[in-house]
């Protein structure tokens, strides 16, 4: 509107010609013809009067052909909402929309422009201002990185996780193969080493190894992934589900690194994640001191200035991993863990205890307490029982079990009692060697003392004190001793007697 009031004032007052004014006001001559027309079809003149403003001018100068009145506006918001339909378009919901009003439609182009004004005045964006050290926000590239196995052949697509500090930019990404759980976690570990520090919050997606469950005011947060948070002493923020303005800092910094580092590696083989990771480091530092086009200094300068001394400190051991299950407690008072049993104190009987598997250790909890530790089984079917867990009772009857058991064991004979000896004395506890020890001594009944004692003899010179030896041995007959040679009667063995 500035020009067009300058149009009709060098019209009016300096009396230029049209290609003087359009030269003037760096327009066509064409252009200036158009706002001299429409002003006197307006019958507007120079000088303009005080009440006609801007608003006043545009709608005089460019009025509607066809009234408001006669058209039916669409209903954008009903739009907006079907356009979140899979498959669903904006020309599909034009024509919709022409066919419920013939005759008092816009056309597709104003149907458009009016869409997309309204949804300018819909999504108002707020420019977050981070404080140094408040967020770190993490996420996953979409891009992916294939490492080809040399011996072979085969091709494998690894995840690039991504981490950004909010007041500086700062980032941290690195290939691990998957999504789940343990790379999820172990990628938190190697960023946080990375910067020296923690952040006050960290804001992640609504990933499953995250989120268990999304909610836009409450999400239920992955117990291992929460053990993190608690271990760094930092809180976990999600993103709202479907919002990827939450995050920005972060989409923009997925953006970057995709720009930045994968771009370069696209025409690049790769045999390890080692090796990827080495070149992603070695561009990550490329990237981190590369200045800014608006802004002073680089992602490291801002990190040193604004956030390295706002981070708290890393606690003394970085974390470990660990895997939360459920489990409930037999009638026998142990849990059964990846086919393993491990005791917990009797009182527990049929309650549900929450499961912490690391590498090393087996611990188990109840109401958040620890009430019981082992260490972790390598083996299957193996008992981890402490006796401090069994009731007294118990304990004596367990005792008094294995002592009848190794008087019929005599019974039988000493080879049989030696294997029951042997197995208590190596066994971890009583109750593993009273199960095998009741197999051995019911093979009596089911073939004989005498066959019995003969294998339990074998299996002692064999060194082998397990049942399933016992019961084999049991089957297999006993190799029959072969005599020398010179034993054996024959016409053509003259005998010791011939050489005397």
């Amino acid at each position: 509107m500035r020009k067009i009031r300058e149009v009709l004032r060098l019209k009016h007052e300096a009396r230029l010609s049209d290609r003087e004014i359009g030269r003037a006001i760096g327009s066509s001559r064409s252009t200036v013809q158009e706002c001299l027309r429409r002003a006197r079809e307006a019958q507007i003149g120079w000088p303009l009067p005080p009440e006609l403003d801007e608003a006043a001018l545009s709608a005089r100068l460019y009025r509607r052909v066809v009234p408001l009145s006669s058209v039916v506006a669409p209903n954008f918001a009903a739009v907006h909402q079907e356009l979140s339909r899979r498959g669903v378009t904006r020309l599909l919901l034009w024509q919709e929309y022409r066919a419920a009003h013939p005759t008092e439609s816009v056309q597709y182009t104003a149907f458009c422009n009016g869409y997309r004004r309204w949804r300018s005045t819909q999504e108002l964006v707020l420019r977050a201002a981070h404080a140094p050290g408040d967020k770190l926000f993490v996420d996953y590239a979409g891009q992916r990185v294939p490492i080809l196995d040399r011996h072979t052949g085969e091709q494998r697509e690894c995840q690039v996780f991504v981490a950004v500090l909010g007041a500086s930019n700062y980032t941290y990404a690195e290939a691990t193969w998957t999504q789940a759980l343990p790379d999820w976690l172990g990628s938190h570990v190697q960023a946080l080493e990375y910067f020296g520090g923690v952040p006050r919050a960290i804001v992640p997606d609504n990933l499953r190894s995250a989120v268990t469950r999304a909610h836009r005011y409450e999400p239920d947060i992955n117990p291992a992934y929460q053990e993190l948070a608690e271990h760094y002493g930092v809180a976990i923020l999600p993103a709202r589900v479907r919002k990827p303005r939450d995050k920005a800092k972060v989409e923009a910094g997925v953006l970057v690194v995709e720009r930045w580092i994968l771009a370069r590696l696209r025409h690049r083989t790769f045999f390890s994640l080692g090796e990827l990771n080495g070149v992603i480091r070695e561009l990550l530092e490329q990237l981190n001191t590369r200045s800014f086009k608006k802004l002073d200094g680089c992602r490291r300068s801002r990190f040193l200035e604004l956030e390295q001394r706002a981070l708290q400190p890393l606690p003394a051991r970085p974390y470990e991993f660990a895997v939360w299950k459920k489990a409930k407690v037999h009638p026998d008072y142990h849990v059964e863990i990846e086919r393993s049993y491990y005791s917990v104190p009797y009182r527990l009987i049929g309650q549900r205890l929450d499961v912490r598997l690391t590498t090393t250790m087996i611990e188990l909890f109840h109401l958040g307490k620890l009430v019981a530790a082992h260490e972790r089984s390598r083996g299957r079917g193996q008992f981890h029982t402490l006796e401090t867990h069994r009731p007294a009772a118990h304990v004596a009857v367990v005792q008094r079990s294995l002592g009848r058991l190794l008087e019929r064991a005599a019974q039988i004979g000493p080879a049989t009692r030696a294997v029951l000896l042997h197995q208590a004395q190596h066994r971890k506890h009583p109750e593993e060697t009273l199960r095998s020890a009741q197999g051995i001594v019911r093979l009596a009944q089911d073939f004989s003392a005498t066959e019995l004692e003969r294998a339990c003899e074998r299996a002692l010179a064999l060194r082998s004190y397990s049942y399933r030896t016992v019961r084999t041995l049991i089957g297999t007959p006993q190799p029959v001793a072969q005599r020398p040679a010179l034993d054996l009667l024959h016409d053509n063995v003259r005998g010791p007697d011939y050489f005397q």
